[in-house]
């Protein structure tokens, strides 16, 4: 039998440049703190959760670009992935609160007391015990993708089908989270968290450990993508995207790989999602928005979709520019992010690293005739 070529992880390149990456990131909080003594380079306050919440998008943004950057399926729902983990983390931090809440209930969270519910759902369960909420954070959001991608791909509905099917998915979570009968906190969601693991949620040393988590959680994620995408099943992926009734013919499975990818991209975004929550205070239905999830395509299209560091790149990118343009000029942000998606599809629909890898190709080959005029 032949032997598959195999290739690394990451070279030694790769690596250099990851460390560096975590480096700096992790360096973050240690400048914020070392500003705060009055030195010159002084720091805002909301820098540190700011970036962490970049990085949870850098986590949301390599999950779809697993799947559509090198599988091929565009999942215009992954924002219902997201939101899911989310809620499981804030459901935690809701029976945290204890009797510190309006109505002091040590057993129903406020908004329950509120609308007068008499017992806590069974489907609430558990959500007392952080390692059982994070668990749920995996489980919930995996278990969703799992059903809805085995329905989908053996039935093989690919291309817009899919995605219109997967945005249907997000406005229906949508359409009942904001119910107030879910016992989700129907339009208000979930909020005024307390701590998490015993930690006060606003205290300044428990925000850098939330960032601290979220940087830890984006390197993990890369190498995992990056592990799926060298792998055997990351070049069936490739073909599955190029052409998938060849590897179809040549009797791979497409639907157990694509269900497969699929199942863990959702785990990822699940876990972004409960990154995400702890550090921005709130949950609501408004992340099940099926603009959400589009924005989430936007940020793989801008920084280059089929390159992990170009999924990471446009969603540090397009948030900063949308944390700018929101402060600056609110009525233009909507505007902004419509001509940037159009601008990519049209100039360069390989993204920022695509329009770099093609300029260093162009004054590769300008190069070579020179150095043949100097031989």
């Amino acid at each position: 039998m032949r032997d598959h070529p195999t290739y690394p992880l990451l070279t030694p390149r790769g690596w250099l440049v990851f460390a560096l990456v975590g480096l700096v990131l992790l360096a973050v909080p240690a400048a914020n703190q070392w500003a705060a003594t009055g030195s010159a380079a002084h720091l805002p306050d909301y820098l540190v959760p700011l970036i962490g919440k970049y990085c949870t998008y850098a986590m949301l943004a390599l999950a779809l670009d697993l799947i559509w950057g090198y599988a091929g399926i565009l999942s215009l729902g992954h924002g219902a992935f997201f939101a899911l983990g989310g809620y499981c983390m804030g459901m935690y931090m809701m029976r945290q609160i204890g009797t510190r809440g309006v109505y002091g209930n040590a057993d129903l969270p406020d908004f329950m007391v509120f609308l007068n519910w008499k017992e806590l759902p069974w489907y609430w369960q558990g959500f007392d015990m952080f390692w059982f909420a994070a668990l749920m954070a995996l489980v919930v959001p995996g278990i969703l993708a799992f059903v809805v991608g085995w329905l989908t791909f053996r039935s093989r509905v690919t291309g817009v089908y899919l995605s219109i099917i997967t945005q249907a998915m997000t406005f229906a979570l949508l359409l009942a989270f904001f119910r107030n009968n879910m016992g989700f906190g129907g339009n208000n969601g979930l909020t005024d968290f307390k701590e998490i693991l015993g930690f006060p949620i606003q205290a300044q040393t428990t925000r850098v450990g939330l960032y601290v988590a979220s940087v830890i959680g984006l390197g993990l994620t890369f190498l995992i993508c990056r592990a799926v995408v060298t792998s055997k099943l990351g070049r069936v992926c490739l073909a599955l995207r190029d052409a998938e009734s060849r590897v179809r013919f040549l009797g791979y499975s497409t639907t157990g790989a694509k269900l497969f990818v699929f199942t863990l991209s959702a785990v990822l975004a699940g876990l972004a999602g409960a990154l995400y929550v702890p550090q921005v205070g709130i949950i609501n239905p408004s992340e099940f928005s099926p603009a959400n999830s589009i924005e989430i395509a936007i940020w793989v299209a801008v920084g280059g979709r089929g390159t992990l560091s170009g999924a990471v790149l446009g969603a540090f990118a397009v948030n900063w520019a949308k944390t700018w343009l929101t402060g600056a000029a609110p009525e233009v942000w909507l505007f902004f992010l419509g001509l940037l998606f159009v601008a990519v599809t049209l100039l360069f629909p390989k993204g920022v690293t695509g329009l770099v890898q093609q300029v260093r190709n162009r004054l590769a080959t300008r190069a070579i005739p020179r150095q043949a005029e100097g031989d």
